[in-house]
């Protein structure tokens, strides 16, 4: 509750410092006649000028009544029901809520040479109605003007990838430059959000084959580093069949056996290098025998 409070009695006294209302000054004679004769005359047509003297005020507003030209003294009025005067008084409501409003495509021409589109949607609200209505002609309008320009100027001293990289932080500097300009007008700029980025189609067609380069590049290295890996694995088989025949037999049987599994009507396969190094063997044999026997 405490922190609350504070935070009201802040918001004031920062909009105090803008507030041009000269406090020092009260009504003349003749507008202290003029008030007098205001009561009469609601008082000599009521209960018809209930319909104009009496006004409610939503709990989302406040109600900035000036009494010929000065606004009355206690500030904005509301939320409730209150009295003024025909004739003399007039009113002008304040929403405090918060409201959005979208900021035009910008063609802005960024810190590397490139022309860009940008967008933006900005939240803000009105903290001192006083201010909002004495100040500036125009609240929403104003700052929809601000921040167009801001948007331009921030971004045009940015480069392309910073722009696409990181927004947030752009964001949140057009948002402390947008709430500086804006506080004398009374209003508070909560938020802002970049929206979209357009670039020109020849940028995106350079973009786009650069990003396709690389993704090609990427694939070469890794079919490479495959490839690398399996004639490793293949070499290590190599050794080990090497060290071990029996293990190239098995290998051989094992490639049968799938050979068989695919429902072939004729399998053709070679003669094991073992059975041949016997044939050869043995004929290198007999015919040492049959040398010998002859002589």
């Amino acid at each position: 509750m405490t922190s609350k409070q504070d935070r009201i009695t802040t918001a004031q006294g920062t909009g105090s410092q803008y507030d041009i209302r000269n406090s020092e000054d009260g009504l003349g004679t003749c507008a202290w006649i003029l008030v007098g004769l205001s009561y009469v005359l609601c008082a000599l047509t009521l209960p018809f000028s209930l319909c104009v003297t009496v006004k409610v005020v939503q709990e989302y507003e406040r109600a900035v009544i000036m009494r010929l030209g000065r606004i009355l003294s206690g500030g904005a009025k509301g939320p409730g029901l209150f009295f003024i005067l025909p004739c003399v008084d007039s009113i002008m409501k304040v929403d405090l809520r918060t409201v959005t409003f979208d900021v035009p495509p910008q063609e802005i021409l960024t810190r590397d040479s490139v022309t860009v589109s940008v967008d933006a949607v900005v939240y803000f609200r009105i903290f001192n109605p006083i201010i909002s209505v004495t100040n500036v002609e125009n609240a929403r309008y104003s700052t929809q003007l601000l921040a167009a320009t801001t948007l331009r100027n921030i971004l045009g001293t940015k480069t392309l990838q910073e722009i696409l990289s990181d927004r947030e932080n752009i964001s949140h500097s057009m948002q402390a430059h947008l709430d500086e300009g804006t506080d004398p007008w009374g209003v508070k700029v909560e938020r802002v959000e970049i929206k979209d980025v357009r670039l020109p189609v020849s940028m995106q067609r350079s973009m786009a084959a650069e990003a396709e380069a690389a993704r090609e590049a990427r694939a070469k290295v890794i079919a490479a580093e495959g490839e690398q890996k399996a004639a490793r694995s293949l070499k290590e088989a190599a050794d080990v069949i090497n060290e071990s025949p029996i293990a190239l037999q098995l290998r051989y049987l094992q490639t049968l056996t799938h050979i068989s599994a695919e429902k072939n009507s004729t399998i053709v396969f070679p003669i094991p290098v073992e059975l041949l190094r016997l044939m050869k063997s043995r004929a290198e044999r007999g015919g040492g025998t049959s040398t010998s026997t002859d002589f």
